[in-house]
């Protein structure tokens, strides 16, 4: 059985050039990181584009408020941006984070429509097992040295990994599936 949470909002991309790196189409100066000593630019790195993630489902918009004391991985396969389906038939740029497992001690999910009541589920611990896909529009964290962390569609992480513990995330979370999806005292409000 597989379970699916849903939710997201349009995005807004936002290509920004990286300090000391030439903008594509202007030319390097000398002595600008990526310039050698020569002059001659060396290539600028090229953003990989986003690809069509076929086994996503349908999202509808918007996306929900993930806030956590602390989300731990398990088996990480990478993060790599791509692009889902929206219920509207358009498509939209997201973090795909596939894992093993993923845990989230102090849960808390806020899911709204663009009117109408708000759900509130908050939860002591939030446990997806087996094949877990999350979808996720940006993400703001700190690492256990203290470092803050953010990313998003168009901020992905180096080289496609994450540390394998991040604490007080928040996420805007687009979606997510897993084999099991497991929620320890959990609690519902919805509200207007």
């Amino acid at each position: 059985m597989r379970l699916v949470v849903a939710h997201s909002e349009p995005v807004a991309v936002v290509r920004l050039a990286l300090p000391g790196l030439p903008l594509p189409g202007l030319p390097a100066t000398p002595g600008t990181p990526g310039t050698p000593a020569t002059g001659s630019p060396t290539p600028t790195p090229v953003p990989t584009p986003a690809s069509p993630d076929g086994s996503a489902p349908v999202f509808t918009q918007p996306p929900a408020q993930l806030g956590s004391n602390s989300l731990s991985f398990s088996g990480l396969k990478g993060v790599n941006l791509v692009t889902v389906p929206l219920a509207d038939g358009s498509r939209i740029p997201v973090l795909k984070i596939s894992a093993d497992s993923i845990t989230i001690q102090g849960f808390s999910l806020n899911v709204r429509k663009q009117t109408g009541p708000v759900l509130l589920t908050t939860a002591d611990t939030m446990t997806l097992s087996g094949n877990v896909q999350v979808y996720l529009d940006s993400a703001t964290a700190t690492l256990p040295d203290g470092t803050p962390l953010t990313l998003g569609a168009s901020t992905p992480p180096p080289n496609s990994t994450l540390p394998g513990q991040l604490l007080r995330v928040t996420l805007r979370l687009v979606g997510a599936t897993a084999d099991s999806i497991v929620y320890t005292n959990t609690n519902q409000h919805l509200s207007e």
